[in-house]
């Protein structure tokens, strides 16, 4: 019998992969994408196996888990974190009716899936299918994809979580027009689809019941979409504060004062980043253990309960923009020059807190849930 190969944080190709990734970070920086060599490598270590149902191959790996893999990649880089966040995606799948699911997995569980959803564009029902045409942003992961969804709307629909048809990532034409100030080697682009025909049971609703009963599969899709992209703020303020650690005690002052090391302020500012990340990264696993818990006893879940998810994981993205940019202040002017990681891991961490899902707006939901009130639909 062939032994299950160790995946996630236990695979012996993690490290090999962290390193490659940290000595490639320019290069990737200017390709504008995660090269398809380390998208295989992510494969290599379960990444996108990680939530697929057990009797298709899966990996049956937890939601700590992974979210403590994605942090760690994030530390190694930012975008790949993020691109590597996205092997959360087969749970956006799990929608799919089952015989698809079966079809889909029939050669590997290692599918690479990436999409997005909005704005999402008319479609035109034709036989069992639907006429799918049109243009939607934020396409992170797409380059290193071979499956694509996008954002639909079938006429009469209206409100609620919205619905995707996907395809094979050939019939998609990528527009690469990602230009932004971080996370730049996510590859992010446009994503266009001229004319194609759509099988019904190749759409799903995003965050729907899934039409197979796992653990994973019952965790609430929409509060971990957040939650996979939150914890690469951890990851780069981790890296950030490492950073810090090694100019505070490698540089000697210019003007003959103390090196950072020993000032005062210094070392107080570094106990204070390390009291905000860890405590907000305690808080976001222990809600996820918490969640993890009760589906996996199929426990009915509460809306409070996902709420708690979506809270913390604004959160650890807002502590994790904090921290890395007092860490870029700490470094004085070191840290302007686009040549330093701390400037690059600034504006990643940035980036991340900027997302639809851990934006001010989320503050709101979540308090809206907390008083008892509907929040909009989607963000539990």
């Amino acid at each position: 019998m062939t032994a299950t190969p160790a995946l996630g944080l236990a695979s012996p190709h993690l490290q090999p992969l962290l390193d490659d990734i940290r000595a490639r970070r320019d290069d990737l920086h200017r390709l504008g994408h995660i090269s398809q060599d380390i998208v295989e490598q992510f494969q290599k270590i379960g990444l996108y196996r990680a939530f697929v149902p057990e009797q298709f191959g899966g990996g049956a790996m937890t939601p700590m888990e992974f979210l403590r893999l994605i942090e760690t990649i994030s530390a190694a880089d930012g975008s790949a974190g993020w691109v590597a966040s996205f092997g959360f995606a087969s749970k956006y799948l799990s929608s799919l009716p089952a015989a698809t699911l079966a079809t889909l997995y029939r050669e590997t569980p290692d599918v690479v899936f990436a999409g997005a959803v909005f704005p999402p564009q008319p479609v035109t029902p034709e036989g069992k299918g639907y006429r799918v045409r049109g243009r939607w942003g934020f396409g992170s992961g797409c380059m290193g994809a071979s499956l694509i969804g996008v954002g639909v709307r079938i006429e009469g629909e209206s409100g609620g979580l919205p619905r995707m048809a996907v395809m094979p990532r050939e019939q998609v034409r990528i527009e690469g027009n990602w230009d932004t100030i971080g996370m730049f080697a996510t590859g992010s682009h446009d994503l266009v689809v001229e004319d194609v025909l759509v099988p019904e049971e190749w759409t799903l609703i995003r965050g729907a019941a899934p039409s197979i009963d796992t653990a994973a599969y019952r965790y609430p899709t929409m509060a971990m979409a957040a939650q996979v992209l939150a914890i690469v703020a951890a990851g780069v303020a981790r890296e950030a504060i490492d950073e810090a650690v090694k100019l505070a005690t490698r540089k000697n002052s210019i003007t003959g004062a103390p090196s950072m090391a020993y000032r005062p302020a210094f070392q107080t500012a570094l106990a204070q980043m390390e009291a905000q990340l860890r405590s907000a990264r305690a808080w976001f696993y222990e809600e996820t253990e918490a969640m993890w818990d009760r589906v996996s006893r199929g426990d009915a879940v509460a809306t409070e309960e996902v709420a708690a998810l979506r809270i913390a994981s604004t959160h650890i993205a807002r502590t994790g923009a904090d921290v890395t940019r007092r860490a870029f202040e700490m470094a004085g002017t070191t840290g302007i020059f686009n040549s330093h990681p701390l400037s690059r891991l600034l504006l990643d961490a940035l980036v991340v807190a900027q997302h639809a899902f851990m934006n001010d707006g989320t503050w709101q939901s979540g308090g809206a849930v907390l008083l008892g009130k509907t929040p909009p639909p989607g963000y539990p």
